[in-house]
């Protein structure tokens, strides 16, 4: 990205009231070991007197597979899977250091920067270049660091975005097909879920809500799904949809529309694809087929509407591209509309209940008949359990439905709903 291109992206988003992601922002990454000090957040057990617990490097380094990003492009399978792509190495090549680094350019590096770090402090948190001596001051706020760099990842928004940006791809990255067929695994992503399941290098406690807010679990969750069903419309209309021969681009379909086995028990059947003729390879549509059942959970209008427009954008898809552009775009209009009220609302516990029994109810009807859509309701099933504070009532039930997941390629949606069926009896009694 040149200097122009960068400066106009920076105040679109600057216009627009979104953080400026750290890999495009214009400070300097300044490097992990700048952080790491015994003085920092380097020391070797959680500080009793400071506002953070000043640990965090060694958390990261020690449990966080963000750290061993970088490493993974050494080892036998990325170097297979480079030779495959045509590269002379993965752990050199931009579209592999993109994701697995914290990859900015040169003249952003500072001095104590390492590549090798991998998904480092930075590469979250912003270039420390202005904040990284004022953010231990006397008198320095979480909203001063902000303006000066910081990147606001407590924003559940925000986080979607960031997390996002590798996990599902930018415009500007993007994990191909041509990469999985060379041996990636398939990306897969539920924000709330993978955030729980992170070790964490910070505390929700009353510090750390007066300083950042509350973060609810149930409005984590929907962000994410409402993120990145609406990050899936815009790369639909970006070249990465569009720019190949006479195939677009198949990372953005469901992976089991091909990749399963011929068997009649395993055959889909589609509700909500009902435009698309059998055997039709399928656009992903989990994450809105999902929020169809959310929605009618709570009673909310544009279920419907949304409903109407996952069925058009099947129905382009067996088109031409130009139509599927057409579809997403409306598509995102559609989830922007939802997008606030549904994220910003505060559920209670029946409603809650309402969008775990709904979501079961539909597994039970074979509304969801691909291992996505299957895996993204497990997640929202724990997380809104976890929620509710009665997951350990359900446990083996949970359970039941993560052992639907073990073998991705020997997935059968027919067991997955019976083991929703089940579920559904007890939570009736």
């Amino acid at each position: 990205m040149n200097k122009i291109l960068l400066m106009i992206f920076l105040l679109v988003n600057t216009v627009l009231g979104e953080a400026t992601l750290p890999e495009y922002s214009q400070d300097k990454h300044m490097g992990v070991a700048t952080c790491s000090s015994g003085v920092c957040h380097g020391q070797s057990a959680e500080s009793t007197k400071d506002n953070v617990r000043m640990n965090e490097y060694r958390t990261w380094l020690a449990e966080d597979d963000h750290a061993r990003a970088y490493k993974t492009l050494l080892k036998p399978a990325s170097k297979r899977m480079a030779r495959k792509l045509g590269l002379p190495s993965a752990h050199t090549a931009k579209i592999c250091l993109d994701c697995h680094a914290d990859n900015v350019p040169k003249e952003k590096r500072g001095k104590r920067f390492q590549i090798s770090d991998g998904v480092s402090c930075e590469a979250c948190h912003g270039g420390s270049e202005r904040w990284l001596s004022d953010h231990k001051e006397e008198g320095a706020t979480h909203a001063t660091n902000m303006k000066i760099g910081l990147y606001p990842s407590e924003k559940p928004r925000d986080r979607a975005k960031l997390c996002l940006s590798c996990h599902l791809g930018t415009k500007d990255k993007f994990a191909t097909h041509r990469i999985m067929g060379a041996g990636h695994p398939r990306l897969s992503f539920e924000l709330e879920s993978y955030t729980q399941n992170q070790p964490a290098h910070y505390a929700i406690d009353a510090d750390y809500e007066k300083r950042k807010g509350s973060i609810r679990s149930v409005n984590m969750w929907l962000t994410g799904l409402i993120y990145k069903a609406s990050s899936q419309m815009e790369l639909l209309q970006s070249n990465q949809f569009r720019q190949h021969g006479l195939f677009p681009e198949l990372a953005f379909y469901e992976c089991q529309s091909c990749h399963r086995a011929m068997s009649p028990s395993r055959w889909p059947i589609e509700p909500l694809s009902n435009n698309v003729a059998t055997g039709t390879v399928r656009l992903d549509d989990a994450t809105m087929v999902i929020l169809t059942s959310v929605l009618d959970a709570i009673g909310n209008a544009n279920s419907s509407e949304l409903k109407k427009a996952i069925k058009q954008l099947h129905k382009s898809s067996t088109k031409n591209k130009e139509l599927v552009v057409k579809s997403a775009k409306s598509m995102k209009v559609i989830l922007d509309k939802i997008a606030k009220s549904l994220i910003e609302t505060k559920y209670s516990a029946a409603q809650k209940k309402l969008m775990r029994k709904q979501l079961l109810s539909d597994g039970a009807k074979n509304k969801f008949r691909d291992y996505t859509s299957a895996e993204q309701i497990i997640y929202a099933v724990d997380t809104l359990s976890i929620d509710l504070k009665d997951e350990q009532r359900y446990v083996k039930q949970i359970d039941k439905l993560y052992e639907t997941l073990d073998y991705e390629d020997k997935y059968y949606p027919d067991q997955f709903k019976v083991v929703c069926n089940l579920f559904l009896k007890v939570l009736n009694k």
